[in-house]
């Protein structure tokens, strides 16, 4: 079934099969996959009278079961709570990095990343301007990264390249631009500039594409401003493994079985009659409680119903598929039904650990990936540009310093799971057999600490 649907979405000979196959795993995460069908679900005939099959219509109910297995995951990895701490054995190179993650808005940024890069993959940009910092998301069905071949983890050149309309090229300033026609849009990065090229329409003959001087620009950072993020492992050498590839069969098809029910349910409201003949006349035949209907002595009226045991099965089997599917990509299978009372945060990564699996492995991509990369390019900025951070001129950050990334619990502890911890660490710190430091640190995600430097200062100012 999702081949057939995979057919119904438009088809351009210009681009890759890579960009199409991204954008059909875009379409089933924001749930416009079933666009290209042409006909809604109640419309069991076309115009001529024949009867539409089930794979040309679009499921009344749609059930986003990929969004939600990504939005969970995500939600583990970046959300407000889970967001990680970028720590240094520098304390003012920690500070100001912590200030560049609020100011940046690190955390709704990676959010997006995340979301957008289930796909397979995405990419961060970096821009410096005016000495601030800026991140923005970018897609990454249109972009060609190329690596250099001495350090194939660098990048070296990324093309963007894809086709738009006029109408919003003029909304972005486009002077000369036809407002009914289609264009390419093209711009490049590598490790000194950042090249804009005049849109060319589409349907006329490509020559090669003129600079648009007003737009590009030197950045001379010396590295290409961006950041590629592979999803998961399992991908080729430009995207990692999809996130929610395992289930969208079965989310199609519980899709059509949700759809199925309720069309069920609608008909056993309003049931067909069926009058065997012969019949008792030719008037207007008005079904209700009220209207009796009088037949002939050899005649006979049935009302075709359907039976609620087939809504049940149609329940039980669409909550098997999303068992199964939910299996398939780690997805949260937990129940609030099951919660009969408050948990503990070990007892919820149990419950959750599949899920926590999944998040596990995120971790990998957009932390030591995404969030350290980015991290490391701001430092390196900050020798070619005087970095503001929050209304403050900084000076250049130490290269040599190392960035670690210290995440959150999965789940915060009760109270009672915080008492026993706290009374762990500190029979630990009175045997002499971890430090003070390492004892704040251990407790600093979960008291709110982020500073334990300053902390243990404070410490020591109050044991005086």
């Amino acid at each position: 079934m999702f081949d057939t649907i995979c057919g119904t979405v438009p088809a351009d000979g210009a681009t890759s099969p890579r960009t199409r196959r991204l954008d059909i795993l875009r379409r089933v995460l924001d749930g416009s996959i079933y666009n290209g069908l042409p006909y809604e679900f109640h419309e069991e005939r076309n115009s001529a009278g024949e009867y539409v099959p089930l794979r040309l219509r679009k499921p009344s109910v749609r059930y986003g079961l990929c969004r939600i297995v990504v939005e969970d995951s995500v939600a583990l990895l970046f959300s407000n709570a889970h967001f990680p701490t970028v720590e240094t054995n520098d304390t003012d190179i920690s500070r100001v990095l912590a200030d560049i993650v609020c100011e940046t808005r690190m955390n709704e940024v990676m959010i997006e990343a995340a979301i957008r890069g289930s796909v397979g993959s995405v990419a961060i940009l970096l821009r410096i301007l005016r000495g601030r910092t800026y991140l923005s998301v970018l897609d990454s069905l249109y972009l060609s990264p190329q690596w250099n071949p001495q350090a194939p983890d660098t990048l070296q050149h990324v093309k963007e390249l894809y086709q738009v309309s006029g109408e919003a090229l003029i909304a972005q300033g486009y002077d000369g631009v036809e407002p009914d026609s289609t264009y390419w849009f093209q711009r490049e990065w590598d490790i000194v500039n950042e090249t804009w090229y005049i849109p060319l329409l589409v349907n006329e003959p490509q020559v090669a594409p003129k600079i648009d001087t007003v737009r590009s620009l030197r950045h001379g950072l010396g590295f290409v401003p961006l950041v590629w993020i592979r999803n998961l492992p399992g991908g080729d050498g430009i995207d990692g493994a999809c996130t929610f590839r395992a289930a969208i069969e079965s989310n199609i098809e519980i899709d059509y079985q949700l759809s199925q029910a309720g069309r069920g349910l609608k008909y056993s409201s309003d049931p067909t009659l069926l009058i065997k003949e012969p019949a008792v006349g030719d008037s207007e035949i008005v079904k209700g409680a009220g209207n009796a209907l009088v037949v002939s002595e050899k005649g006979d009226a049935k009302l075709l119903e359907i039976g609620g045991t087939a809504s049940e099965a149609v329940i039980s089997y669409v909550r098997t598929l999303r068992e199964l599917a939910l299996e398939a990509v780690h997805g949260n299978r937990s129940s609030a039904d099951r919660l009969t009372a408050a948990q503990s945060g070990r007892a919820l990564e149990l419950m959750n650990q599949g899920l926590i699996w999944l998040a596990d492995n995120l971790r990998i991509s957009y932390g030591d990936g995404g969030v350290l990369a980015v991290m490391k390019m701001i430092v390196a900025a900050s020798h070619i540009y005087k970095l503001q951070v929050m209304g403050t001129i900084v000076a250049p950050l130490n290269r040599a310093v190392r960035l670690t990334l210290r995440w959150p619990r999965w789940y915060p502890l009760s109270a009672d799971d915080r008492l026993k911890e706290a009374q762990a660490i500190s029979i630990l710190a009175n045997a002499g057999q971890i430090s003070q430091q390492t004892a704040v640190k251990s407790l600093a995600a979960a008291m709110g600490v982020v500073d334990v430097n300053a902390e243990l200062t404070a410490i020591h100012e109050d044991s005086k």
